[in-house]
């Protein structure tokens, strides 16, 4: 499965309750695509978020299917400090 790095733009503050969060995870797992964790900016108007997916597609879809953002998707790979030791 690859990891994708996804930027979220929010018009208002974003303010995730737990049940949110849960749709999120369900829409996430029928469409194949797992959240990992998200930062959140300290305007809390931007998240990036790390998902592993098959493809950016998938990732998209579930997107909109949440009624989420995905104003830029990337693939990514670990790069880690303790790797150059």
């Amino acid at each position: 499965m690859s990891r994708f790095l996804i930027e979220r733009n929010f018009a208002e503050q974003l303010e995730l309750s737990a049940d949110a969060a849960n749709l999120v995870k369900r829409i996430n797992e029928e469409e194949g695509v797992k959240w990992l964790f998200s930062f959140l900016s300290a305007d809390k108007k931007k998240t990036y978020c790390l998902y592993e997916a098959p493809d950016a597609e998938s990732i998209r879809l579930a997107s909109q299917r949440a009624n989420l953002p995905s104003d830029v998707i990337i693939e990514v790979t670990d790069l880690r400090p303790e790797m150059f030791n």
